[in-house]
């Protein structure tokens, strides 16, 4: 979904190219529609579309519940940081600037593929990501295999993150889930317990990302340059 053709092509090119089903759509009210009756699996986005912006349309599609866990890059002109702040708050899984490498979107494009057909929830009312796994039912949590003590806040602060993992979450996003936004709560209560339960969670508290200008996200860790191997 693009406010220019000329991109609009190259991209549906690349993408078919690689073997995926591409449907495009040249405004906003058009792009929605599409959206609602196709299903897809992800879908690029360019902020500015004629009629809805990008900005509007990516908080309509995780409004709406049969388009909440669509995958979503927006592609954009907008290189400010504000301009990424806002997409990923508003729930974007990337952010890609133009000029683009045609090679680069379709990498990105896989790995979001990648991580939402492998969901945390494995059965029933259990998560699992990486070494944390969660009961909800037994209102239990492991890391490696040991159990660790949460309070009931950080328990569902655990829950959600991991129910999301790979998706930046805002502090207001995690106000209105957690604390159900109550009035007397503000936004640095949830820094205070992101802190707590990454001390809790020990070496996989790494896994509690902060986003910085927006919020957190649970996801693996990126190893450090310095152990990176290089070739020889």
């Amino acid at each position: 979904m693009d406010d220019e053709p000329d991109i609009t092509a190259l991209v549906a090119y690349h993408l078919a190219k690689e073997g995926y089903r591409v449907t495009t759509a040249a405004n906003g009210t058009e792009a929605l529609r599409s959206a609602r009756e196709e299903r897809p699996d992800l879908v690029v986005l360019d902020l500015m579309l004629p009629g809805l912006s990008g900005y509007d349309i990516l908080a309509e599609l995780r409004r709406r519940e049969e388009t909440r866990d669509v995958g979503v890059i927006l592609l954009t002109a907008r290189k400010e940081e504000p301009d990424r702040i806002k997409g990923l708050s508003l729930g974007a899984d990337d952010y890609l600037a133009k000029p683009f490498s045609p090679k680069e979107l379709v990498l990105r494009v896989a790995a979001i593929l990648r991580r939402l057909a492998a969901p945390a929830v494995a059965s029933g009312g259990r998560l699992a990501a990486g070494p944390v796994a969660l009961d909800r039912g037994a209102h239990r949590v492991t890391v490696s295999g040991i159990e660790i003590e949460l309070t009931a806040t950080e328990f569902r602060l655990l829950d959600k993150l991991i129910e999301r993992r790979d998706r930046v979450l805002s502090r207001t996003q995690l106000l209105e889930s957690v604390w159900r936004a109550q009035p007397d709560i503000q936004t640095r209560t949830v820094d205070m317990h992101v802190q707590r339960l990454r001390a809790k969670l020990g070496d996989a508290g790494e896994w509690v990302e902060t986003v910085r200008g927006v919020g957190y996200r649970f996801r693996e860790p990126t190893p450090p340059h310095s152990a990176r191997r290089g070739r020889g």
